[in-house]
C-alpha cells in the first residue's frame, strides 16, 4: 500500500467514526461540520508531512576509501534497506569508490599487509518510504581488481547484485534476511570460499566458465535449481568432475530458510 493511500485511509476511518458515534447519539455536536475542516487538516499535514520527509531523504554521496598501499584487503559491509551493487572498478590506489545512498562511514586499520575495513551506512534519521529510486539508500561501488579480497556482507530488505567476476574475492560470507541475491564469483581468483546464510531469500549464483566448484545446500523450505550437467550431484554435494584439479575452483556452502537457490 502506498503511503498516500495509507494517509487516507486513516482519515477515512477518521470521519467514519465520528459519523457512527453521531449517529448513535454519542456527539453532541454537528458532525458534518467538522468533515470539511478534517478534509482540510489532513491535507495540510500531508503536505508538511512531505515536506520534512523531502528534506530528511537520503542522499546520494560520492566517496572514495584509500588502499593505503595494503597487499590484500579484508572488507566488511553493512547495508539494511535498498540495493547494494559491487563490482570491480576502483582506481590502484582505492580499495573502493562508488556512489552511497544515504552516505558512507567507515573504519579502516591496517593488520600487516592486510587493510581491514568495516562500512556502514551514516547514522541518520530517515523515513523508510523515501527509499525508492533517486532517494534511497542504494549502494553502488568498485572494489580493487588488483589484490586478494575477504568480503563480508550483511544485509537486511535488499536487492544485491554481486559482480565478482574480475575481482580477486577469495572470501565471501553473505548474511541477508527477505532479499534477492544475485552473484557472479570470481573468474580467476584461484581458490574462493562462499558461504551464504539467507533467510526469506532468492538467491541467484552464476559460475563463471573454467571455474569448478563443490556445492552444498541445505534448507527448509528452499527449493534449489542446479545446473546437473556441470555440477552433477555426487552423494550430498553437487561437483564440477575436475574439481581436483582445476586452477580456479569454487567451495559453495549455502543454508537457507524459504526461498530459492538457483546455480549455473
Amino acid at each position: 500500500m502506498g503511503r498516500g493511500n495509507l494517509f487516507w485511509g486513516v482519515i477515512l476511518i477518521i470521519g467514519g467514526s465520528l459519523l457512527l458515534l453521531d449517529n448513535l447519539g454519542l456527539l453532541n455536536v454537528n458532525v458534518w461540520s467538522l468533515i470539511w475542516p478534517l478534509f482540510l487538516i489532513g491535507l495540510g499535514v500531508r503536505a508538511l508531512w512531505g515536506a520534512v520527509a523531502a528534506r530528511q531523504s537520503p542522499r546520494d554521496e560520492q566517496a572514495a576509501i584509500p588502499l593505503e598501499g595494503a597487499a590484500s584487503a579484508r572488507v566488511r559491509v553493512h547495508h539494511g534497506a535498498g540495493r547494494l551493487d559491487i563490482h570491480s572498478g576502483a582506481g590502484p590506489d582505492e580499495l573502493a569508490a562508488g556512489t552511497f545512498g544515504g552516505g558512507l562511514d567507515y573504519r579502516a586499520r591496517r593488520a600487516g599487509e592486510t587493510l581491514e575495513v568495516d562500512m556502514h551506512v551514516r547514522e541518520s534519521f530517515t523515513f523508510p518510504w523515501m527509499w525508492g529510486p533517486g532517494r534511497s539508500l542504494d549502494w553502488s561501488f568498485g572494489l580493487n581488481s588488483g589484490i586478494p579480497l575477504s568480503l563480508e556482507l550483511k544485509t537486511g530488505a535488499s536487492e544485491s547484485r554481486l559482480e565478482l567476476a574480475d575481482l580477486r574475492v577469495t572470501d565471501l560470507r553473505l548474511e541477508t534476511g527477505a532479499s534477492a541475491t544475485r552473484i557472479t564469483l570470481p573468474a580467476n581468483a584461484g581458490r574462493t570460499r562462499a558461504e551464504i546464510r539467507a533467510g526469506a531469500a532468492s538467491v541467484e549464483l552464476q559460475v563463471p566458465p573454467g571455474v569448478a566448484a563443490r556445492i552444498r545446500i541445505r534448507g527448509g523450505l528452499s527449493s534449489a535449481n542446479v545446473d546437473a550437467a556441470r555440477f552433477p550431484r555426487m552423494g550430498d554435494v553437487y561437483q564440477s568432475q575436475d574439481y581436483h584439479t582445476a586452477a580456479n575452483t569454487a567451495d559453495i556452502d549455502i543454508e537457507t530458510g524459504v526461498g530459492s537457490v538457483r546455480i549455473y
